[in-house]
């Protein structure tokens, strides 16, 4: 495990399908085509985020939080979807990963799997849980959650753009981590 302090929240990653590098000022317009789906956003809190002025405040938001990572299908070069490291905790040794989301054709395979495992791994060079907030009313997400090996932890209110959420809480910890507490 490395130095809990120095969390590097924007790595490059990269599978035999995936790249996720960090978010740029000129990833806007291919990042919003694979937003641009009403699909994408119908269970999430913000609903209305397909649409252009929604999406440039969250695009603006990616930018300034420095751990944003856009995800590019290898195959094809293209922009695919994005998801990021926040709340970082060095105390406690824990991150969490999400604003996920991806193109609609790129829902139900191996996508979402493969990048959390890759965002996964790096964090757990730092963290020993990663944490999950998944609205309430997003059953896509909270099956996709399941599927990778989330444990529900809790469920809570999260604070978005000064709005309470109901949220679960999912959790996956580091193997090193699971091990010490057996």
């Amino acid at each position: 495990m490395n130095d809990t302090t120095d969390f590097a929240p924007q790595p490059v990653l990269e599978s035999r399908t995936l790249r996720l590098r960090p978010i740029q000022p000129d990833d806007f317009e291919p990042l919003y085509a694979a937003a641009s789906d009403p699909r994408v956003w119908e269970q999430h809190p913000s609903s209305d985020r397909y649409k252009r002025p929604q999406f440039q405040q969250w695009f603006t938001d990616a930018m300034a939080s420095g751990s944003a990572l856009i995800v590019i299908d290898r195959d094809t070069a293209r922009v695919i979807g994005s998801s990021r490291y926040y709340e970082w905790d060095p105390t406690q040794q824990e991150v969490a990963i999400g604003y996920t989301f991806l193109a609609h054709d790129f829902w139900g395979g191996k996508t979402n799997a493969e990048m959390k495992r890759l965002m996964l791994d790096h964090a757990f060079q730092w963290a020993k849980r990663v944490w999950f907030h998944v609205a309430a009313g997003n059953t896509r997400s909270r099956k996709a959650m399941e599927k990778i090996g989330g444990v529900l932890s809790h469920r809570g209110i999260k604070t978005l753009n000064g709005t309470d959420h109901d949220y679960y809480f999912f959790r996956i910890d580091s193997q090193k981590a699971a091990r010490k507490e057996n």
